[in-house]
């Protein structure tokens, strides 16, 4: 092999070698760029990820704060409010508070069936009709009323928690019947109120009118507080010992068992109690209890004696405005046990 041969198979076997080198940095190069655009996807992908988990736990234009966070269990009345779906967006449903006890009186309202009276009705005024409440309802709304539960009332009056705006007023619903949530809820709910129930746990069932243990829990939902006369609206006066801590103490357990609720509020059944009835119910917990004795509840008096207006049927919006009017004006004197 001559010399211009030899040269000739070095120059060829150089320019293999330029066109491997230049081959395998092209594969590197294209590697390069794919290990790069992997990295920019998974930061794009958990940058997305941050956001909507930002977006999903905070109000919309701030952070989220400790008065969104959901709790769950008993909750003292006195640091915390009942916010249902329809319940208020004032600063009450936020839990602020002045940190000084109110002195506003509030009064009380009793209602029991929403229902015209049926012919032969033991107690026909015990039977409001549905137009005549939305009215009596849409009446203390244009006076200025707006309705809070008892839980927020002694939150009120024990450190100052503030109440929504307008004069409160509390509608209370004995017993238990269907005809409170299918024609008062829907009432309240237009106006943006809650009501409180106060619930029996037996000798009311749906094949007598009255509410299932899931329409129960609707009425928790929509943001009501859920109280209770006890297991069946015995006279707790004509009870022993026994039977009275099944219907005072036992009965507050298992509604909260049921529904998940504090249960801070007892109601005396028929307004029957005396001080043994008064004893048990302390003792069992309960933040207070209401009579059926007219008048306004009022801060620094017995909250286990707090006074109640009862709504009869064919009380027209004037009269009741004017009930509520006189019992304030003239408060009866402090409730004897009876």
């Amino acid at each position: 092999m001559d010399v211009d041969q030899r040269r000739a198979r070095r120059e060829a076997s150089q320019r293999e070698r330029a066109r491997r080198r230049a081959r395998g940095l092209a594969v590197a190069a294209a590697l390069a760029v794919v290990a790069l655009l992997a990295v920019v996807l998974i930061k794009s992908g958990n940058s997305s990820k941050a956001s909507r988990a930002s977006s999903a736990s905070s109000p919309v234009g701030g952070t989220r704060t400790a008065s969104h966070t959901k709790h769950s269990g008993s909750r003292n009345p006195a640091s915390s409010t009942n916010r249902g779906t329809s319940g208020s967006t004032s600063a009450a449903a936020e839990g602020a508070s002045t940190g000084k006890p109110g002195d506003q009186p509030v009064p009380i309202l009793m209602y029991h069936v929403i229902n015209p009276a049926p012919p032969g009705a033991k107690f026909p005024g015990l039977y409001v009709a549905p137009q005549e409440f939305a009215q009596q309802m849409q009446a203390l709304a244009k006076a200025g009323f707006h309705a809070v539960t008892m839980d927020q009332m002694l939150a009120n009056w024990t450190h100052g928690a503030l109440l929504p705006r307008g004069r409160p007023i509390v509608v209370s619903f004995d017993n238990g019947y269907q005809s409170q949530l299918t024609q008062a809820l829907p009432v309240l709910r237009r106006l943006g109120w809650v009501g409180v129930e106060n619930i029996q746990l037996t000798g009311l069932p749906p094949s007598q009118g009255g509410l299932s243990t899931a329409q129960v829990s609707e009425l928790v939902s929509a943001g009501w507080e859920l109280d209770t006369q006890g297991i069946s609206h015995a006279d707790l006066i004509t009870l022993d010992s026994a039977a009275l801590h099944q219907q005072v103490a036992v009965a507050r357990a298992e509604v909260q068992r049921r529904w998940h609720v504090p249960v801070n509020w007892f109601c005396y059944p028929s307004g029957h109690y005396d001080a043994t009835v008064l004893a048990a119910v302390k003792t069992a917990g309960y933040m207070g209890s209401t009579t059926v004795v007219p008048g306004w509840a009022r801060p620094g008096e017995d909250p286990y004696r707090l006074p109640r207006l009862r709504v009869l049927g064919g009380t027209s919006p004037r009269s009741l405005l004017a009930e509520i009017a006189a019992i304030r004006s003239n408060p009866p004197p402090p409730a004897s046990y009876g």
